[in-house]
């Protein structure tokens, strides 16, 4: 399932050149990845308190075009590998009209409490995050 989120660029976003600063993309990229999880009903707060979370592993990240304040970014989240233990999520951040601002591909692991790799138990499957394994 592909998901789309919606965020304006703030002042404090921006770097001396006037654009996003390449490092909040980042930011971005986390925030559009909650908001993935909550659309298709993934209880994130329900794998935390069960002794769970998902650590982001890797972002390998390209940067397009650069955003300025009060853009409108529209961010793709849709996955591209899913596990039992882990998976890909790939992401692109645009603006309105179109431009690329950045595209992702970001890695994460299901893990323990003491951050240890686990196999997503069951109850938490949902569809956009139900390992190939599990069906």
């Amino acid at each position: 399932m592909k998901t789309t989120s919606l965020l304006k660029v703030r002042t404090y976003e921006c770097d001396s050149y006037g654009h996003v600063n390449n490092a909040v993309y980042l930011n971005y990229l986390e925030f559009a990845r909650m908001d993935y999880l909550n659309q298709i009903g993934f209880d994130y707060k329900g794998i935390v308190d069960a002794g769970f979370a998902i650590y982001v592993t890797r972002v390998d990240i390209s940067y397009k075009s650069s955003a300025f304040f009060d853009d409108e970014l529209l961010i793709d989240t849709e996955p591209v590998k899913l596990g039992a233990v882990s998976g890909t999520l790939r992401q692109k951040i645009s603006k309105r009209d179109g431009t690329v601002c950045a595209e992702a591909d970001v890695t994460w692991a299901f893990v323990t409490r003491e951050g240890r790799p686990s196999r997503i138990p069951p109850q938490f499957f949902v569809d956009g995050l139900r390992p190939a394994s599990a069906e």
